[in-house]
C-alpha cells in the first residue's frame, strides 16, 4: 500500500464523495465508480492501494463497498470520517429503495416499469465488465495469476462451488506463490 500521507479532507466532503458514488452506481458498477471518484478524480487513493484495499475488503465479512467507505473514510478522516463515508453511501440510498421498493410492489406489472428494470440490468453488467477489464490488466501480468483468476472463475462461476470452499482452495495456493522469497546471489 502507499506510503504517501494522505490529506485530510472535511466530513463533509467524504460524505457527499460516497454519497455522489452510491447515487451514481444505483442498480450496480458500485466498484467501477468508486475507482474512478475515489483514486481518479480525488486522488485520495493510488489504484494500487485501491485495488489492494478492495480485495481485502471482499474478504471481509459484509459489504465489500461499505469495508471500502470505512477504509477510506479513515485514511481521509479518521473515525469520524469512516462514520461519514458509510453515512454517505448509506443513508440516501437506503431512503430511495424503500421508496422505489413501495413503487415496485404497487407498479411492478406496468411494461414501462419491467423495460426500465431490464435497462438497468444491461448498465450493471457493463459497468461490472469495465471494472474487471480495467482491474485485471493491473493484477494479471503474468501466468499464474491468470491461472488463479481461471480457476477461480471455474471453481465459482461455473461449478457453483461457494465462494468460501473456492477460497479455502485457491486462497493458501495464492499465498504461496506470493509470499516473499529470499533473492539468491
Amino acid at each position: 500500500m502507499s506510503e504517501t500521507i494522505a490529506p485530510r479532507v472535511s466530513l463533509v466532503e467524504v460524505a457527499l464523495t460516497f454519497n455522489q458514488i452510491a447515487l451514481a452506481s444505483f442498480g450496480g458498477g458500485l466498484s467501477a465508480w468508486t475507482l474512478e471518484v475515489i483514486v481518479v478524480r480525488k486522488k485520495w487513493l493510488e489504484e494500487k492501494e485501491f485495488l489492494s484495499a478492495m480485495t481485502m475488503c471482499r474478504v471481509l465479512p459484509g459489504s465489500n463497498q461499505i469495508n471500502l467507505a470505512v477504509f477510506t473514510g479513515t485514511k481521509m478522516a479518521g473515525l469520524p470520517g469512516a462514520i461519514a463515508a458509510v453515512l454517505g453511501m448509506c443513508l440516501v440510498p437506503v431512503t430511495i429503495v424503500i421508496a422505489l421498493a413501495f413503487a415496485y410492489f404497487r407498479f411492478k406489472e406496468i411494461p414501462a416499469v419491467k423495460g426500465a428494470l431490464h435497462g438497468a440490468s444491461a448498465a450493471a453488467v457493463a459497468l461490472t465488465l469495465a471494472m474487471v477489464i480495467k482491474t485485471g490488466k493491473q493484477a494479471l501480468t503474468s501466468v499464474v495469476p491468470v491461472l488463479f483468476f481461471v480457476a477461480a472463475f471455474v471453481l465459482n462461476g461455473v461449478l457453483r462451488w461457494p465462494l468460501l470452499v473456492t477460497l479455502a482452495i485457491l486462497a493458501p495456493l495464492a499465498l504461496i506463490w506470493a509470499w516473499p522469497r529470499k533473492a539468491t546471489s
